[in-house]
């Protein structure tokens, strides 16, 4: 996985020195994260052998946001800006990710979840509508799967529920090549661990290679309320995929981001924020 994330490096840095960079779709753009606002309370809370950072917005019923692979919770500021408003809005940086240190225990999405639960019971929060993005959308779906009391909806963004789910063609996208390139100088900013990126992507990719790995079945048995959603661009998940878990998670809504991506949060900010209202809104 080190491997292939050097080379997404080296064909990003290619293609911005070979002048392709320019003018091109929202889809093919990785805006910069806007600045995150003062949250009404911070800190690290002490969760299965793990520091984890987090932080708290507004008031209203919780939205727990959680973002993807190799990200951080920052990656969120334009969602909590809207979202606070009306909500109270708790974001965090998973296990090694941002500031959270990790351990030796190896990465799998049930102790990732189990991460989450704990921090949301670290907090008082029995109950929160919970927003994902590619790993943070696998994330919610296991909990969805283990623990739907916790729930009340789940919008699952740029998920897979199998490995194969995955686009090949991903290897090679730069504005995903672009985004392992941030991801490595935001891990050196922010980690309290800033010359392990290689060991943390390591420790990391043993998850990928194998998980997820849901069956139909188990998919059929989910009753928290669903929306599965897509960029119409998304470099890495196969849109038969998404049509597929959008068609076994009963009741599950699928959504379509227009002119997006795998980083729609980021190209399209005002729309995602109200696509993600207006589902965990609606009566």
């Amino acid at each position: 996985m080190i491997r292939c994330l050097k080379a997404f490096a080296f064909v990003t840095l290619f293609l911005i020195a070979a002048g392709h960079a320019s003018a091109e779709e929202r889809w093919l753009t990785l805006p910069e994260p806007a600045a995150m606002p003062k949250p009404e309370q911070s800190g690290y809370a002490p969760v299965n052998g793990i520091e984890m950072y987090y932080a708290v917005f507004g008031a209203g019923d919780p939205v727990l946001l959680i973002h993807g692979g190799l990200g951080h919770a920052d990656i969120w500021a334009s969602q909590v800006a809207t979202l606070s408003k009306t909500h109270k809005v708790i974001v965090a940086d998973s296990r090694g990710h941002g500031r959270s240190t990790r351990t030796d225990q190896p990465f799998g999405y049930d102790l990732m979840a189990s991460d989450y639960l704990a921090l949301l019971d670290y907090l008082k929060i029995d109950k929160t509508a919970l927003v994902g993005w590619s790993d943070g959308g696998i994330i919610g779906i296991d909990i969805a799967l283990h623990h739907p009391e916790r729930l009340t909806r789940l919008y699952a963004q740029a998920a897979n529920v199998t490995t194969d789910g995955l686009d090949a063609g991903v290897m090679t996208n730069k504005t995903f090549g672009a985004y392992i390139v941030r991801s490595g100088k935001d891990y050196a900013r922010l980690s309290r661990t800033p010359g392990e990126y290689d060991a943390f992507v390591a420790q990391i990719s043993h998850m990928w290679e194998t998980q997820p790995a849901w069956t139909r079945e188990q998919l059929g048995k989910i009753t928290t309320p669903t929306a599965i959603v897509a960029g119409d661009h998304d470099e890495a998940i196969k849109r038969t995929h998404t049509d597929y878990m959008a068609s076994v998670i009963p009741g599950a809504k699928e959504i379509i981001l227009p002119n997006a991506s795998h980083f729609a949060m980021l190209q399209a900010p005002d729309e995602y924020s109200q696509s993600v209202l207006d589902f965990i809104d609606a009566k």
